[in-house]
């Protein structure tokens, strides 16, 4: 029996591999660079999980979701493999911490965002660590011509001349035939092995369907399906709108978005998993690490952004290899929407410049400051502030994250604003009593030099950080304050976690990334064009023009499809 599948047997209770996992496997113990191009379930982390755990050493695995390393790290964890994500927001003695642990604790992986490969003292840090692998996870993210483009994944391909004798392996779960070529290219494989399993769901139904009323049909193919099943919406309004409609009509449904607490977003998932309700309606924050064998449909009811995005959303159905459907369901309005709010939601870079500065003055960071700085973030409050338009704003953000000038972590999160209400002199006599909390006060009237006059927003890490204090010791000594009636505390729940990750250089960081912004604006109409075109295509099976994208020409219809069901009829 081959090592491999013993670290299968071992870890993951399972005695083959899937096809072509095992090739892969093979491929990097070997030594050879590898490209995999897995859709969406293919068991991706499989193929450089088990050789990392064979060979002595640790991996590095380069990520840019948050979320997706945080997920792996856990699941690791409980399966005793002693794994560590250095994610944003993780103070430099934090950092010094894991990565003495990577060095000298016997740990078998570190996962980090490709951001943190830009600071030189991380980059000397890994150079010493005993790397068996490299493994760059969502590898389209290096392409111009990906859907999700990000400029620092381009450094990636300097730890060649690092590590000149570690294998990589590049995976994605999407890509066009040029995203391919550019990936391979951008990250300096040595002539990789190439593994491409076919985007050929063959037990997936395509179906799109013009509808007058969006919510009837939803709920005929329920009732007629009602099997575990996924609704995905563009927004959190239309998410708890539609759960609300469901269960007046009698089904059973829960909820999932950006803006739900790790508690919440747990518990609504785990009362789907468990099949107490059959219903899952979902933003695209919705999927990463899901892995729900029966789920038998998944709905679109607003049109998704590209093909890419849609392909991995409809193909979480059908992983038992049962028949399963995916649907979009259209109404006449929709095409027009889309393209408008395309138009009216792409930022400019006098926008993008416009949010950027704002949000530097919103958080009180002085131009040459703010790197590693976190903030509690509200979308609403900040685009209220400002009079900024929700989307566009959120395009902005998004942008900037993927930049890597900010992390924008939607994680829930709680907002505290603070005031003293008693005098300076007062305050003076309180320290000279209670000296073990001077620190902590002298930091926050030097930091928030307006607090007497008004309730101001307070950011528990930053005087964490400044006053060389835990930040439980800061919630203690805040807490303490607010029992002597010495300040007004209160804290809101938050829909986002933003870490500054750059010092602000207003227009220099701007004109640093607009030449990507004119890009990926182009790119998005162009995708956007390819989803319309998918929609409204009468003529051509629905499978086919998926696998077309995707440069598989050579495709007979599916006859399940409703074009095809159609044409027999």
């Amino acid at each position: 029996m081959s090592e491999a599948i013993q670290i299968l047997q071992k870890y993951w209770k399972h005695n083959t591999f899937r096809e072509p996992q095992e090739e892969i496997i093979n491929a990097v113990l070997s030594g050879n660079d590898t490209f995999a191009l897995l859709p969406t379930g293919g068991g991706k982390s499989i193929c450089f999980q088990v050789p990392a755990l064979i060979n002595k050493g640790i991996a590095l695995v380069i990520s840019p979701l948050v979320a997706l390393m945080k997920d792996q790290v856990a699941n690791l964890q409980k399966l005793d493999i002693k794994a560590i994500a250095l994610t944003g927001g993780i103070s430099t003695e934090e950092m010094i911490d894991l990565l003495d642990n990577c060095q000298f604790g016997n740990y078998k992986f570190l996962y980090l965002s490709p951001e943190r490969l830009q600071s030189e003292w991380i980059l000397e840090r890994i150079k010493s660590l005993p790397i068996n692998l490299i493994a760059i996870d969502e590898a389209h993210c290096v392409s111009q011509w990906g859907h999700d483009f990000r400029p620092s994944y381009l450094k990636i391909s300097q730890l060649k001349t690092h590590f000149p004798k570690v294998p990589f392996i590049a995976l994605t779960a999407s890509a066009t035939p040029r995203v391919q070529e550019d990936i391979i290219s951008q990250l300096g494989l040595e002539k990789p092995a190439i593994f491409q399993k076919s985007f050929a769901r063959e037990n997936i139904a395509y179906m799109v369907f013009e509808v007058e009323d969006k919510l009837f049909r939803m709920a005929q193919i329920l009732k007629k399906n009602p099997e575990p099943s996924i609704i995905y919406v563009r927004n959190r309004k239309s998410c708890l709108d539609t759960q609300l409609q469901l269960q007046q009509l009698g089904f059973t449904a829960t909820y999932y978005h950006g803006g739900l607490s790790s508690k919440e977003k747990d518990k609504n998932m785990q009362l789907w998993m468990r099949e107490e309700v059959q219903i899952m309606v979902a933003t695209n924050a919705f999927g990463m690490g899901i892995d729900k064998a029966n789920v038998k449909t998944v709905i679109h009811i607003q049109l998704p952004e590209n093909i890419e995005n849609y392909y991995q959303e409809s193909g979480r159905a059908g992983r038992n290899e049962e028949k399963a459907f995916a649907v979009i369901l259209t109404s006449p309005s929709d095409i027009f929407q889309a393209k408008d709010q395309s138009i009216h939601t792409i930022p400019d870079k006098k926008f993008l410049l416009e949010v950027y500065v704002k949000l530097c003055n919103y958080f009180q960071i002085a131009y040459g400051e703010g790197i590693d700085e976190k903030f509690s973030f509200n979308l609403n409050a900040f685009c209220v502030r400002y009079g900024f338009p929700i989307l566009k704003t959120y395009n902005a953000l998004q942008f900037l994250d993927r930049q890597g000038i900010l992390t924008l972590s939607q994680e829930f999160s709680e907002k505290i604003t603070l005031q003293f209400i008693i005098s300076s002199k007062e305050i003076m006599r309180y320290m000279s009593l209670n000296p073990r909390e001077e620190e902590v006060i002298v930091t926050i009237l030097r930091t928030y030099p307006g607090i007497y006059d008004m309730a101001i927003p307070f950011n528990l890490s930053l005087i964490a950080k400044k006053s060389n204090h835990a930040e439980n010791e800061v919630s203690q000594i805040l807490q303490h304050l607010r029992d002597k009636e010495i300040i007004s505390y209160t804290a809101k729940n938050n829909d986002a976690v933003l870490v500054f990750n750059e010092i602000r250089e207003d227009e220099k960081t701007i004109n640093r990334v607009a030449k990507y912004l004119e890009h990926q604006n182009q790119l998005k109409t162009t995708q956007l064009e390819s989803v319309l075109q998918y929609v409204s295509d009468t003529t051509h099976c629905k499978r086919a023009l998926i696998l077309t994208y995707f440069g598989e020409l050579r495709s007979a219809p599916c006859g399940v499809c409703s074009y095809c069901l159609s044409s027999k009829k």
